[in-house]
């Protein structure tokens, strides 16, 4: 069973920008809408509490997304008192969200070192819900209290990290709306997950839904398309083969290894990965890896400015594309993204 620190939960959900809420009382269809959420770039989700024997059902999502989307994180929401906070941290649950906060809920939350995100509509419910350990405060709701009672809570109170829920609609105006009010992410859940697209098994819609609203909250937060350099990688040479290039990373800085159909991946306790291809490429001895924060528009981008792009790898969890072109010193580059 996955168990994260309340911190990386919380730095998950602040970084992604947007936390998916929804019930499902099937459990092959809430797998279908947990991947649609993951694929789409939201890797922490929420499962309210909602239907009869709710609990039976998260608890064989979290034994299912343990073997399937180990990097995703599971919480549940709809939580009102102790006993329900207690039975979903024990089913998996790595996060705790609830309409109201209650003192009780927060004492199991810490206990556990659980994340608690309480529900509140006023600045004494927010600040009481802090000294209480609450580190996300959810703001419900929100379309009642609107985008200015965020941006007025956080005036006097700055360290506050405040999620609208409620109301949130899955427009680029609506989700703008609140981030530039100073929320750290929004919460939504049935304009998100929209029930007629489960109705009809149209999940690709979801996902797509959930990309759109991502991308809307990297624009706000003038997050650049072009992050950083992903992996730089290596070609074999008559010298040395794949095998023997990657032995001599792993040997001399001890950087693990990880061995696919097509290169090895060299990594350490950094971001930076070196990749070492097993077949060499004419006239190339090195190729760069640029991560993208959304693929199709850093596509459209070189495009735009005449730079030709071979034909793309799309798959569930990876978005690549070379440039025909090389850079100055013969180097192939490619974008990269995974949701």
């Amino acid at each position: 069973m996955q168990r994260l620190l309340k911190h990386e939960v919380v730095a998950k959900i602040a970084e992604i920008g947007l936390l998916p809420t929804f019930y499902e009382g099937d459990l092959e269809t809430a797998k279908k809408i947990v991947t649609a959420c993951a694929e789409g770039g939201a890797k922490v989700v929420e499962f309210t509490n909602r239907g009869a024997l709710a609990y039976q059902v998260f608890s064989e999502l979290v034994k299912w997304r343990d073997k399937e989307l180990p990097d995703v994180i599971l919480g549940a929401g709809t939580i009102l008192e102790p006993s329900a906070a207690s039975l979903y941290i024990n089913c998996g649950a790595n996060f705790i969200v609830g309409p109201i906060f209650n003192p009780e809920v927060a004492k199991i939350c810490n206990r556990y070192k659980v994340s608690y995100i309480p529900g509140c509509s006023t600045p004494s419910e927010i600040s009481q819900a802090e000294e209480m350990g609450a580190d996300i405060i959810k703001i419900f709701p929100a379309d009642v209290l609107g985008p200015q009672f965020i941006k007025n809570i956080l005036g006097p109170c700055p360290w506050s990290r405040l999620m609208p829920s409620g109301g949130v609609e899955a427009t680029k105006e609506s989700i703008s709306s609140w981030i530039k009010a100073g929320a750290v992410a929004v919460n939504m859940g049935s304009n998100l997950i929209v029930k007629d697209f489960v109705k009809a098994g149209d999940f690709e819609a979801i996902k797509k839904r959930v990309e759109n609203c991502i991308q809307w909250i990297r624009e706000t937060r003038g997050v650049p398309l072009f992050l950083e350099v992903e992996h730089v990688a290596i070609y074999p040479t008559e010298k040395a083969d794949a095998n023997a290039i990657a032995d001599w990373y792993a040997q001399t800085f001890g950087f693990s290894k990880k061995e696919g159909k097509t290169s090895i991946m060299l990594s350490g306790v950094g971001v930076g990965k070196i990749e070492v291809m097993k077949s060499p490429e004419a006239d190339v001895h090195m190729h760069i890896a640029i991560y993208v924060s959304n693929f199709e528009a850093a596509c459209n981008y070189l495009k735009e400015r005449g730079v030709e792009l071979e034909e793309p790898t799309i798959r569930a969890d990876v978005k690549a594309v070379y440039l025909k072109s090389k850079d100055p010193a013969g180097n192939r580059v490619h974008l990269i993204y995974r949701p």
